[in-house]
């Protein structure tokens, strides 16, 4: 019995560990394509309204064995669809909308007013960021070019505005669109240090280095209005 307990308790400590360890590995996302802005997609059709309470972006940070996942609300946004094809859209993110899914202190007065701070996100200077969709396309599986995220079939390019600098980033997405409704899911990575984000990015920093890999996750959620005739010239 004592050895049975021995091996059970070493048994659990594992698995706590193993856990722990999985918990503070970098999240894997699709690696986007992040390139100069682009023209914006000439919208037309159907307007479809975002679901600002249901949709969400999602968003982790990492450094040495360490992650720090958070959130952002949605402002406002809006997609327009034309024979079931989404022809254009944009998204408005409240970046002071920031939610720290981690709890505490450290975490309330000091990480959370940091990442907000000129650092970082530069949020009293700039409070919105910004998706302008560029291209919807069929997603092509290239072999072993796998989506992390299951079902993708579409891939979507758009400019992204953050602290005043816009950059075209490309990723797979699963979009799935009927008459009244589009769902939307993405996880990808983006390079931070393209929005002048630079904080802590030097090796030499030890177990102060943080990665210039950021994950993002996205849930969309947009619906047609009430009133059938909004729509997008």
């Amino acid at each position: 019995m004592k050895n049975s307990f021995s091996l059970k308790t070493a048994g659990l400590a594992l698995v706590a560990g193993l856990a722990m360890a999985s918990c503070n590995e970098a999240p894997k996302g699709d690696k986007a394509t992040i390139t100069d802005e682009k023209s914006a997609a000439t919208a037309s059709g159907q307007k479809f309204v975002v679901d600002t309470e249901a949709s969400l972006v999602e968003f982790t940070g990492n450094g040495v064995g360490k992650n720090h996942p958070g959130s952002f609300k949605l402002t406002s946004g809006s997609v327009a669809v034309a024979n079931n094809q989404i022809t254009g859209g944009e998204f408005l993110i409240d970046i002071k909308s920031m939610d720290m899914e981690e709890e505490g202190d450290m975490i309330d007065n000091k990480l959370r007013p940091h990442l907000l701070s000129g650092d970082f996100f530069d949020a009293e200077k700039f409070g919105t960021a910004k998706f302008e969709i560029t291209k919807v396309e069929p997603y092509q599986n290239a072999g072993n070019d796998t989506s992390i995220v299951q079902g993708a079939n579409f891939n979507v390019s758009g400019n992204f505005t953050l602290k005043g600098v816009t950059k075209n980033i490309s990723f797979p997405a699963r979009i799935e669109l009927d008459d009244n409704t589009m769902e939307a899911e993405a996880n990808f990575d983006i390079d931070r240090r393209q929005w002048q984000m630079n904080y802590g990015n030097d090796k030499t920093l030890g177990d102060k280095f943080i990665s210039e890999t950021v994950n993002i996750e996205l849930d969309l959620i947009a619906k047609r209005p009430a009133d059938a005739s909004a729509s997008v010239q």
